[in-house]
């Protein structure tokens, strides 16, 4: 088995995702064989994996920074919101169920049993494994039956980490308060802790750094900077998406839907140097000066639909489309284009039909089957080639798919309207490929500088595993992680 050591969180959104991601990566500049692992993950934005399932996009990245490709066994437990009190509960990549969080609670103990599998087979494969948490273990009224944070490090006889966020304030009370309210022998697993965010000269911080190892008895890792390059990886969170530059002659803007998923379809736009990228809130009205509209990924299309119209964006995006604007639909977002979506066995909520939005000549069926699959596809306008891959249910038909936006060995994939503003496609990470995006750009208006976002992600990659080295101290980390508990 391999050495292990688990990245627990004093709070939600302290910067595990990041700091595991570039841990992995400065521990493979090392000459260390490491795989991420994630027991559980609640997250709209996934990724498709080498074995056909999915898992959080987060994970991906991670497994792009030990430079292996992305695989099921790396968030065995996915949870894919779809209300405010249900979510679609994906195990070792495979949807098994949508259920409410009270239900989740009864199943959740079930799911140790592949949680350990996945963890096993992963610690086969490399020198160390390093585990992400979820959410915080001072949430110990989540701790009967806990897969994701403490429940699984006693399981799996792991040391932990526990990282806490100096930017929102308080990191004192969320380290030492963690230490007073988990039981005695969760406190035992906590091996160090990192102290995340700084701003400012760390030194400031050095009585309140000594003042937690003191009354936690815990081993100081190290308080890290602010990483200033955050922005250039993608997103964990949509509360994370960020407006790109203003100054770029092309505007482009995206409706952040309630449930958005696959956001990080947009984080190539966003880099782009001649890109002016405008998340449009909730109660904001669409821009009248837009080139492209993009109606993202969602996942609860029917649900989002609803939320779209209550914002009044219906309105906005016919006016848009008056004025000459055009419009791309993403998945969830192509199939709102259309003019119907069917949902004959209530895979969404209740069983109906809702009205689309009626700028594509298209109807959707929504079918139990979902479709998991990495393409490479020929958009049709442009001529370029990109892969990327689809993660949807339901399918698409009518007459404006004899226009379609790409081809994927011969096969027809998406839709566009007669006059060839309004377009839809199943297709996620296309923008990735930068001939693509520096072509489908050029048709919204004048690129004079493009980026290659698979190089900007990787040389990310390394300046934040630089970063790690020079303030966390990552040899007493991988100490901790081969003495285990």
């Amino acid at each position: 088995m391999s050495n292990a050591v688990m990245i627990q969180g004093a709070g939600s959104n302290v910067g595990k995702s990041m700091l595991v991601a570039g841990l992995c990566r400065a521990c493979v500049r090392r000459g260390i064989s490491v795989r991420p692992f994630k027991p559980q993950n609640m997250s709209n934005n996934a990724a498709v994996t080498v074995d056909g399932g999915e898992i959080g996009r987060a994970q991906a990245l991670q497994a792009l920074a030990c430079g292996v490709p992305a695989h099921t066994d790396m968030n065995p437990v996915l949870l894919k919101p779809e209300t405010e009190t249900g979510a679609q509960v994906v195990v070792q990549g495979k949807r098994i169920a949508t259920l409410k969080a009270r239900e989740y609670s009864t199943l959740k103990p079930q799911l140790m049993a592949p949680v350990l599998d996945s963890f096993r087979r992963l610690s086969t494969e490399a020198d160390l494994i390093l585990i992400e948490g979820a959410g915080s273990p001072a949430e110990v009224n989540l701790r009967v039956g806990d897969i994701a944070n403490m429940g699984f490090a006693a399981a799996a006889y792991v040391p932990v980490i526990l990282v806490g966020d100096i930017d929102r304030g308080g990191v004192i009370a969320q380290l030492v308060g963690t230490n007073v309210v988990v039981d005695k022998p969760d406190a035992d697993l906590i091996k160090g802790f990192i102290v995340n965010k700084f701003r400012g000269d760390p030194v400031l911080f050095d009585d309140g750094y000594n003042l937690i190892a003191k009354d936690t008895n815990w081993q100081g890792l190290g308080v890290v900077p602010w990483f200033a390059d955050a922005h250039l990886l993608p997103a964990e969170d949509a509360l994370d998406i960020s407006s790109g530059p203003k100054g770029g002659a092309i505007k482009i803007g995206c409706l952040t839907l309630s449930r958005i998923a696959n956001f990080d379809d947009l984080d190539p736009l966003a880099a782009e140097p001649d890109v002016s990228l405008e998340m449009i809130r909730a109660g904001q009205a669409v821009p009248g000066d837009l080139d492209l509209l993009i109606i993202p990924g969602s996942k609860s299309t029917m649900g989002d639909l609803k939320f779209l119209r209550d914002q009044g964006w219906d309105i906005d995006i016919a006016a848009h489309v008056r004025r000459g604007g055009r419009v791309l639909g993403l998945c969830g977002g192509y199939q709102m284009l259309g003019k119907s979506i069917d949902d004959p066995l209530g895979i969404e909520g209740p069983a109906g039909t809702t009205k689309g939005l009626g700028l594509l000549d298209i109807s959707t069926e929504m079918t139990p089957k979902k479709s998991l699959t990495e393409i490479s596809a020929k958009h049709v306008e442009t001529g370029e080639i990109f892969q990327g891959y689809e993660i949807h249910i339901g399918k698409s038909e009518g007459s404006d798919c004899l226009r379609p936006f790409a081809r994927n060995n011969k096969r027809s994939e998406g839709a566009t309207s007669a006059d060839g503003r309004i377009m839809g496609t199943y297709c996620h990470g296309l923008f990735a490929a930068d001939g693509f995006r520096r072509g489908f750009l050029k048709t919204l208006g004048n690129v004079t500088n493009s980026t290659n976002y698979a190089k900007t992600v990787d040389d990310t990659l390394d300046k934040l595993a630089d970063h790690l080295e020079k303030h966390i101290d990552i040899d007493a980390l991988l100490a901790i992680a081969k003495k285990g508990i």
